[in-house]
């Protein structure tokens, strides 16, 4: 995924992209190379979770402070989901942008960077991988992965895959 790209531009080009990256995104239209930086970010969150989830029990990984409240509200408005394996029309039709949306403000102000672009796997027993990862606002990863952590969907990630070392950007 972020491959090559990120060793292209280095240690202080991925600096320099952070910091434009944490502008107000009205400020862009659709520029490709941000369009990457974002894919990059998006990709080495990924791994890093996934390492914590290779790692650590699920069940005692705390991904914010208000993880208790993330999850008692999703399940409150998601009731029915089963997350163990989510579909890219659950997460983005029309009809889910109209449950997501509201859910999503909700952190607005509470949850850092609630919207940014956020890797999620669509199958939790599986790695990410393209087949099997699409980009969602932040704070709907957080549900999912808090509700499939909690409900013990991703106990076989420690079983099935170890850590990996991460590559270095620079």
């Amino acid at each position: 995924m972020a491959s090559d790209f990120g060793k292209e531009i280095g240690a202080d080009g991925l600096l320099a992209a952070a910091s434009v990256l944490e502008r107000p995104g009205e400020e862009f239209v659709n520029d490709s190379m941000i369009e990457e930086l974002w894919a990059i970010k998006a990709f080495e969150h990924a791994e890093i979770y996934f390492n914590l989830l290779s790692s650590v029990d699920p069940k005692i990984l705390r991904l914010t402070k208000l993880d208790d409240q993330i999850y008692k509200h999703f399940r409150e408005v998601f009731a029915e989901m089963n997350v163990v394996s989510v579909t890219e029309d659950q997460l983005k039709s029309a009809e889910a942008k109209e449950c997501w949306r509201p859910f999503c403000e909700a952190y607005k102000e509470s949850v850092d960077d609630y919207n940014y672009a956020t890797l999620i796997r669509l199958d939790s027993s599986k790695e990410y991988s393209e087949a099997n990862s699409i980009i969602v606002p932040r704070v709907q990863f957080l549900a999912i992965e808090l509700a499939r952590s909690r409900e013990g969907h991703n106990d076989s990630i420690r079983v099935n895959f170890k850590p990996k070392k991460l590559q270095s950007r620079s």
